[in-house]
């Protein structure tokens, strides 16, 4: 499994990549698995501030849909467009291509309190 170490990682399959004061977030490779093919990504929160933990979208899958959960405060800045035409590549490319949505960060702290790669291994049983 696919787990870059210069990424932070929550309990609920999101990745974080910070450049600057932008947070690029998606969901893991483990994740991405488990889903199985995605066939839509639904996020209503641009423009919008959510706090760390707050529902900020929904992939869906052939068969589920699930919550994603935003790993900082901050404010939703853009989704990823080729995300409309091509859901397909949250499984396919995950941590590239396959990104979801950019934030502002408005805590830098909370990063620092997000899981390491082995971390995030752990918590998953790999």
């Amino acid at each position: 499994m696919n787990l870059p170490d210069n990424l932070k990682y929550t309990k609920d399959h999101e990745w974080v990549r910070v450049e600057g004061d932008v947070a690029f977030i998606g969901i893991t490779d483990f994740a991405q698995s488990e889903l199985g093919d995605i066939v839509y990504v639904d996020i209503d929160t641009v423009d919008k501030e959510v706090s760390q933990e707050e529902v900020f979208g929904t992939v869906e899958a052939v068969k589920t849909v699930s919550d994603l959960f935003s790993p900082l405060n901050g404010t939703v800045l853009e989704v990823n467009e080729k995300l409309e035409n091509s859901p397909e590549l949250v499984n396919s490319d995950p941590y590239g291509d396959g990104w979801i949505i950019k934030m502002s960060v408005a805590d830098a702290s909370q990063v620092d309190s997000l899981l390491t790669a082995e971390g995030y291994r752990e918590a998953i049983g790999q």
